[in-house]
């Protein structure tokens, strides 16, 4: 075992003695050292809950003959840090989580690990860490909160933001606005709709490192705290099989997530953690890859914000396991692979049909015949700029205006709330991306505003920063290069006049040759808007490509 190195022998006798300071037994010193990845905090709804699933947890990895032992992982509320400095912080945690988690595993030699995560950077996060350590590890989620209720029908966290701008528009009174508030997020959990945290853990199912009900069985479920403790049991299995992450996450398996991605209609943001996750393995997702997996593969779900069902309504229709099911009757998967339940992914989904055609459409009937994700390119574009194609209207697949440019956030919101963004336009937020925010901040403030204005299906919006999983409409994120390095997006002039073509993979701007390098002649680049810190530090290391912000550390 790994942890002998820590407890057995006369060298180790003082590392025995510090184990004896923790109040370990020489019994419990005698068997396996799971480690125990907490994420719990009392700062993140998703997260709030954790201390529950991690006690399942160390009751299972007891009960199956180990020695549970909990160390911790930050982890940062998106919704709490979007709209101001705090969201310049969030991607970058994504590494922190990673090394941090990495350093803790060795350095204490555990012999296998159990990830407890929820929310946006940190499953990923883990994830990259449980493929650099390579030790047995399973995933359990903290799982997503139930939808709200407002009037009678469900809403969720993007229906609060878009609240804020129908406020705005002079379209919902004070009172209302404090309905939604009161209403929208009723529990602890991931927020409800296929949002990032919730994306990204039906994704740790579909890769083969989260057990069946990971991604979809409600935060404040019973059945949730059973499959913490299947968890910890579980792990002793993988342990003794000598199963670990980098038997799991091989190309094909990162070829089912995206293909389960393109099915359920996820978060872009699932474009920059899969390549990053997968870059820790040392495979290259280039994004190319989804466009080809797009082309053939239906999108079954339009869970919100592209509808209005949610992930507790998905968990009830028979969860991840049945949509990858409808996905083998077009023998889309690769279905021998082997998974964190010892099983084949074959094995794992047989007999877990889908119970409401609703929820999960059949394969033969879907919502598109292409995925729910879009990767575009051209002239504005030349690596990558992402779209959630499920979540926009169909009279903005293919959509011309005039740029409406803005260098932040902030000045796009103050122009939109303010009535100077017309139908037809297309917002360009640029000067965002992973060098330039630093920090390529999530902007669920501008779509929302858009949408609350009621201009979601007339006006674009383009980015070198991304947008959130709850955006909908045509909003363009991870537009690479970004402006920082140079990219083509820094060259757009107020009143250019930008095609986007979804359907056709396209994203470009009217200029021609001559004049695109006379701006370019003209361009120089900016000071960092953050200058000291981690941040400073962070802006420093990045890559800009099309695998979003991914640390140079190689």
């Amino acid at each position: 075992m790994k942890s002998d190195s820590v407890t057995k022998g006369m060298q180790q006798a003082p590392h025995r003695s510090l184990f004896n300071a923790l109040g370990l037994t020489k019994e419990e010193m005698e068997r396996p050292l799971v480690g125990i990845v907490s994420s719990y905090n009392e700062i993140v709804p998703g997260h709030i809950n954790l201390d529950k699933i991690v006690n399942a947890v160390k009751q299972g990895v007891a009960m199956a003959g180990g020695t549970p032992i909990v160390f911790p992982a930050i982890a940062v509320c998106d919704g709490i840090a979007m709209g101001h400095i705090g969201m310049k912080y969030s991607l970058a945690t994504r590494d922190l989580i990673a090394d941090s988690t990495e350093c803790m595993a060795i350095a204490h030699a555990f012999d296998a690990l159990v990830m407890v995560p929820n929310c946006d950077k940190n499953v990923p996060g883990l994830l990259m860490a449980a493929a650099r350590v390579n030790v047995p590890t399973v995933f359990v989620s903290g799982g997503p909160m139930l939808a709200g209720r407002v009037h009678g029908e469900k809403t969720s966290l993007s229906s609060m933001f878009e609240a804020v701008g129908a406020y705005a528009a002079g379209n919902m009174d004070l009172e209302e606005v404090e309905e939604y508030e009161n209403k929208a997020c009723p529990t602890c959990g991931s927020c409800s709709g296929m949002y990032t945290a919730n994306s990204m853990n039906c994704l740790t199912e579909a890769l083969g490192m989260g057990l069946k009900g990971n991604g979809t069985i409600p935060a404040v479920y019973s059945e949730r705290i059973r499959l913490a403790k299947q968890a910890g049991m579980k792990v002793m299995e993988l342990f003794e099989k000598n199963i670990c992450p980098r038997d799991i996450m091989t190309e094909k398996a990162f070829m089912n997530a995206l293909t389960v991605d393109m099915a359920l209609g996820c978060s872009t943001n699932s474009m920059l953690h899969l390549p990053a996750i997968a870059n820790e393995v040392g495979i290259d997702l280039n994004l190319d890859i989804a466009n080809e997996i797009s082309a053939k593969t239906p999108n079954l779900c339009h869970l919100a914000p592209a509808g209005h069902t949610y992930i507790e309504d998905l968990n009830e229709a028979g969860g991840v396991y049945a949509v990858m099911n409808e996905l083998m009757k077009k023998d889309l998967l690769y279905t021998d692979l082997i998974t964190v339940t010892g099983k084949t992914v074959g094995e794992n989904i047989k007999g877990c049909n889908n119970i409401n055609t609703e929820v999960i459409r059949p394969a033969e009937n879907p919502y598109s015949k292409t995925g729910g994700i879009a990767v575009l390119k051209g002239n504005l574009a030349p690596d990558s700029g992402v779209v959630k194609r499920s979540a926009v209207a169909p009279e903005m697949m293919v959509h011309e205006g005039p740029a409406r440019v803005f260098d932040c956030e902030e000045d796009a919101i103050e122009a939109i709330k303010g009535g100077k963004i017309v139908a037809g336009d297309v917002v360009v937020i640029r000067y965002e991306g992973p060098k330039g925010g630093p920090g390529m901040r999530e902007m669920l403030n501008p779509t929302s505003a858009i949408a609350g204005m009621g201009l979601g299906s007339s006006v674009a919006l383009i980015t070198d920063g991304r947008f959130s999983g709850a955006s909908r409409g045509a909003s363009i994120g991870h537009v690479s290069p970004e402006a920082a390095v140079g990219g083509n997006i820094a060259l757009v002039e107020e009143g250019d006049i930008i095609k986007i073509n979804i359907p056709e993979n396209k994203l470009d701007f009217v200029v021609s040759d001559e004049e695109l390098e006379a701006r370019r002649a003209k361009w120089h680049p900016r000071e960092p808007k953050v200058t000291t810190g981690y941040m400073a530090r962070y802006a420093s290391m990045v890559t800009s490509g099309n695998k979003g912000a991914i640390l140079n550390k190689k």
